[in-house]
C-alpha cells in the first residue's frame, strides 16, 4: 500500500528534467508553510498538518488519519525531524520547488523537494520527494 500512495504521490510531484531551472529568491510563505505543517506533524496533529496540503493531495488521502498514516510510516524523516533547512527555491517548467534538508531522530541527513503551489488561501504543498544525498559528512 504504502508503494502504491508512494508512486501516487511522485506521479504528481515529479517533473522530468529540464534544461531551464531558475534559482528564486527564498519565499517566507512558502517556508512558512512548509515549516507549519511539519510542527504540525510534531505534534502528532494530523488535521492541521492536512490542511497545507494541496486539495490534490487532500483527495487522494481522504482523510487526515490517512494523511498521517502516510507520513509516518513512508516519511519519518518529515514527521519527527530533529532539525531542518530550507535550501533552494526553484522554478523547473513553471512549476515551483522548494529544497529542504532535515535530520531525522538517527541524525541521519535527507534532502526532499516539496512542489508548491499558490492557491486563494496561501501556498499548499502539491507533492514531497525524497531526493538522493550524496554522502558527507554532517
Amino acid at each position: 500500500m504504502r508503494q502504491f500512495i508512494f508512486a501516487v504521490i511522485a506521479a504528481f510531484a515529479l517533473v522530468g528534467p529540464t534544461n531551464a531551472s531558475d534559482i528564486l529568491p527564498s519565499e517566507p510563505d512558502i517556508e512558512r508553510t512548509i515549516q507549519s505543517q511539519i510542527e504540525a506533524f510534531k505534534s502528532d496533529d494530523f488535521s492541521t498538518a492536512f490542511t497545507f496540503a494541496s486539495r490534490s493531495i487532500q483527495s487522494i488521502f481522504g482523510s487526515p488519519e490517512r494523511f498521517g498514516s502516510m507520513v509516518q510510516n513512508g516519511y519519518p524523516m518529515v514527521w519527527r525531524p530533529t532539525e531542518m533547512k530550507f535550501l533552494e527555491l526553484r522554478n523547473e517548467g513553471g512549476r515551483l520547488w522548494q529544497k529542504v534538508m532535515v535530520r531525522d531522530r538517527s541524525g541521519a541527513l535527507h534532502v526532499l523537494d516539496y512542489q508548491m503551489i499558490e492557491t486563494d488561501q496561501g501556498w499548499r504543498i502539491n507533492g514531497v520527494q525524497l531526493l538522493e544525498t550524496p554522502d558527507v559528512g554532517a
